[in-house]
């Protein structure tokens, strides 16, 4: 079957985390996804441990269902392939600082000169322009000044999320957006455009919620404060009495009476249970009083006959054994050549006519560069030669 973005292909020089999930979502419905990397060196996510293989866990994650072409962009010789893979290439995915391409002589102005339908995305920090546009960052730095950290949490200290909100989120997920959008537009338009992806605005937009609080109620949001931040008994997390975790999600009158059923506490069952104040701490310690007296599959075991939105808190371990999960497509067993077995991250979303796919492992650094340059026309002593002088 075809994936949903067979016939797109995609130049991808990103490194590291948000360009290569960008290029990886791009990669699983069907798009043909070259990682172009220094020769040498490649992505250096490649050679972070722990390895499997030769390679990290980190690139066998993120980088299937990709090509590999090594090519030194800094010579002439390795910008000319790049203009000559781009010619026929609807993408063009970066995430160097900025001004970085434009050294390189492969700015936007310059790739659409030889191909005016393409579609140059840039996921950087803090945006192509303004005061911290060449600044040097992390997903920690995005969250810091975009808001989002300083009301995650609880108990008037920030907490670091457990995965990248910046950078999955506000980089990778929103830049495959954004590249779509673009391609559709060309649709209509016959032209390309320019792509301009902060990972700080990105980001900054995942403060909806707590905004809108804001111009309603002018109160600045902090960790710990609201229904949804730990602020509510009955939307919270719990230990159990093996030091497991339950995470309660009763926001709704009908869950909240399930679950003091489950639990046999009708008292808990009063129309405050959703209105703040100082009962609400009351209340979360009467609740994880009474988790304490149970392992987590024991309540696992009770609440699981309630319809009262109270779910264990899994290990990834566990998530990744979970059958519900891997019924979905979320796990996925592969066997390489010389890796061995392992388990891959399955492909979320389900497209019922064109479908996603595991096409291939993780590439070896340049693994296809030869089979590239062969169709670029490339006879074997002209490869050679382009291997001896470093620019492949």
């Amino acid at each position: 079957m075809q994936g949903a973005l067979d016939g797109i292909k995609v130049l991808d020089l990103s490194r590291l985390l948000p360009g290569p999930f960008c290029s990886m979502l791009m990669a699983d419905l069907g798009a043909d996804v070259i990682k172009v990397e220094d020769p040498g060196v490649g992505d250096y996510i490649r050679w972070w441990p722990p390895k499997i293989g030769k390679n990290s866990g980190f690139h066998v994650v993120l980088n299937r269902n990709k090509r590999s072409l090594t090519l030194n962009l800094k010579s002439p010789e390795g910008r000319d392939i790049f203009l000559k893979l781009a010619r026929d290439a609807d993408v063009v995915l970066e995430g160097f600082r900025p001004g970085v391409m434009k050294k390189l002589g492969l700015d936007y102005p310059v790739l659409k000169t030889v191909n005016p339908g393409i579609v140059c995305c840039a996921i950087s920090g803090y945006g192509q322009e303004g005061d911290r546009a060449r600044k040097a960052g992390h997903d920690i730095n995005y969250l810091a000044l975009n808001g989002v950290l300083s009301h995650s949490g609880r108990s008037g200290r920030p907490t670091v999320p457990g995965v990248q909100i910046a950078d999955l989120g506000g980089g990778g997920l929103l830049a495959a957006f954004s590249i779509l959008a673009a391609l559709l537009a060309r649709q209509r338009t016959g032209e390309g455009q320019f792509v301009d992806i902060s990972m700080t605005d990105g980001a900054m937009a995942w403060n909806c919620l707590r905004w809108g609080q804001f111009i309603a109620d002018g109160r600045t949001p902090s960790p710990g404060d609201d229904f949804l931040n730990h602020g509510y008994a009955c939307y919270n997390v719990y230990e159990t009495k093996d030091g497991r975790f339950m995470a309660l999600g009763a926001l709704e009158p009908q869950f909240w009476k399930a679950f003091c059923q489950a639990m046999e506490q009708p008292r808990w069952d009063r129309p405050d249970y959703f209105d703040p104040g100082p009962h609400q701490a009351a209340l979360e310690a009467e609740i994880q009083a009474a988790f304490k007296d149970r392992d987590q599959a024991e309540w696992v075991e009770i609440l699981g006959k309630y319809d009262c939105c109270c779910e264990p808190v899994l290990s990834l371990a566990e998530a990744m054994d979970d059958g519900a999960l891997r019924a979905r497509g979320m796990v996925v067993e592969l066997i390489h050549e010389s890796w061995g077995s392992y388990r891959q991250l399955g492909i979320a979303p389900r497209l019922s006519a064109t479908p996603g796919a595991m096409r291939s492992h993780a590439p070896e650094l340049g693994e296809h560069t030869a089979s590239i340059l062969l169709d670029l026309g490339y006879d074997q002593s002209r490869m050679d030669r382009l291997k001896a002088e470093g620019i492949v």
